[in-house]
């Protein structure tokens, strides 16, 4: 038994259910795929194992949005942190996993990442009440924006190491949000997490956590996404009522 599948033993992993029928058989693992569409994101796929054999079974889906250091034309670097590095080492990782690559100087571009979400989230089968953000810094940037934009797509939101706007902070009061950063970081300073976590529970969210890792500086990552608790916390978020893909609040 690897140490995340005996980390997240006994959590409410099985599937909901829906008789969806299977659309593809992948291989299981991760994988490299080629964009959706013109301009889109090169991206990791990671397929939990027991997909192919499965298959009644639908999937959390976890979205990660990497940081500025993987920016760039070879996809194989989204997976040197974060969630697609602790899918590579444990086939039992329990989300299916999308890890799109950030071409050199570029920044997330929203539009792009709703139609890969939305081409997965059909390919695949995917929970639609289980879909999960999360993103470090640059991708944390992003995971807050995209969250404000789109506060129901999301079943949960980790930002790592990011900033958001607190003045639209509000708009997040219902989604289940936790921020992490380092008391040390002088790139992304923590009060990029505190502002928002801040913001948010003046509106009235009670959703929102907040860690901070005393002596650290910028890479909050390794910890934050290396604890178990993480993974546990996301899976134990579900959408009432899923959003449709029209993302009339957007």
């Amino acid at each position: 038994m690897t140490y995340w599948t005996a980390a997240l033993l006994g959590l409410a992993l099985a599937a909901s259910p829906a008789a969806a029928k299977t659309k593809t058989m992948p291989v299981e693992g991760q994988t490299p795929q080629q964009p959706i569409e013109a301009g889109n994101y090169p991206y990791q796929l990671f397929v939990p194992k027991g997909y192919r054999t499965d298959t009644a079974k639908q999937y959390p889906l976890l979205i990660f949005l990497h940081g500025s250091g993987e920016r760039g034309d070879d996809v194989a670097k989204v997976k040197v942190h974060g969630p697609p590095k602790i899918a590579e080492r444990d086939p039992a990782f329990p989300f299916l996993t999308v890890s799109p690559l950030l071409g050199t100087d570029q920044d997330w571009d929203i539009q792009k990442l709703d139609a890969l979400v939305d081409h997965v989230a059909k390919t695949y089968r995917i929970d639609p009440a289980r879909v999960y953000l999360t993103g470090l810094s640059r991708g944390g940037h992003a995971s807050w924006r995209w969250a404000i934009a789109e506060p129901k797509r999301f079943a949960a939101v980790a930002a790592v190491a990011g900033r958001g706007n607190p003045g639209e902070a509000c708009r997040l009061m219902d989604l289940p949000v936790w921020a992490f950063h380092g008391d040390r970081d002088d790139v992304v300073t923590p009060e990029g997490s505190f502002d928002m976590v801040r913001a948010i529970r003046a509106c009235g969210g009670r959703k929102v956590r907040l860690s901070i890792y005393p002596d650290l500086g910028h890479n909050s990552w390794d910890p934050a996404y290396d604890d178990p608790a993480l993974y546990a916390w996301l899976l134990e978020q579900k959408l009432p009522s899923p959003m449709n893909t029209d993302k009339d609040d957007k």
